[in-house]
């Protein structure tokens, strides 16, 4: 399936869950993520804040679950740069200050700046993925180019409220593969097909 389609086809049938089962779905991907994916004390894990009106993944489940049993892992949170296109990165703490912007995306105001290069593990919002770890997101390529940015051993990692899709037939050169997608049914590894 093209991407154009797939992104709204997906789009579609995301709108379509009850609230209810996005949480269901989100907390299964939280307990999987932590199962699956052990952190080390000074790792920084990039996550995204979810829209919760557009029925994302509520990784707030997994940043509560990263301040109380991982202290030690700095959290980042993205803050988009419409301008140029790109993202940066802040790290979280439990005084930022949050603001919506124009896409509805909580993003902490004069928060310390991290690198990106810095980061370890970075957890990656999708609307769909294939079995070679392409994804289909909103199309606007900012995940891309930040996952350019990062050391060539950062940990991609995909977050999504549905299985993979068999082939995305369109992949774009410049799409940064995942090595992972954590569904609330299981973990999709890139070594695993």
């Amino acid at each position: 399936m093209q991407k154009a389609e797939l992104r709204k086809h997906m789009l579609q049938k995301r709108r379509s869950l009850p609230q209810e089962e996005v949480q269901r779905r989100s907390l299964s991907i939280a307990e999987l993520f932590f199962r699956h994916f052990p952190l080390r004390a000074g790792q920084t894990v990039h996550v995204f804040l979810p829209i919760l009106k557009n029925n994302e993944v509520n990784t707030w489940l997994i940043i509560e679950r990263l301040r109380q049993e991982h202290p030690e892992v700095r959290v980042a949170v993205p803050v988009t740069d419409a301008v140029q296109n790109i993202l940066t990165h802040h790290h979280l703490t439990d005084e930022a200050v949050l603001v919506e912007n124009t896409w509805g995306i909580p993003e902490p105001q004069n928060a310390q700046i991290i690198h990106a290069r810095e980061v370890d593990v970075v957890l990656v919002p999708l609307l769909a993925f294939d079995k070679a770890g392409h994804r289909v997101g909103y199309g606007k390529g900012f995940y891309d180019r930040f996952l350019a940015d990062c050391r060539p051993d950062v940990l991609k990692v995909g977050l999504s409220l549905e299985p993979p899709v068999e082939c995305i037939a369109d992949p774009n050169p410049f799409d940064v593969p995942l090595d992972a997608v954590v569904m609330p049914e299981g973990v999709w590894q890139k070594n695993s097909v």
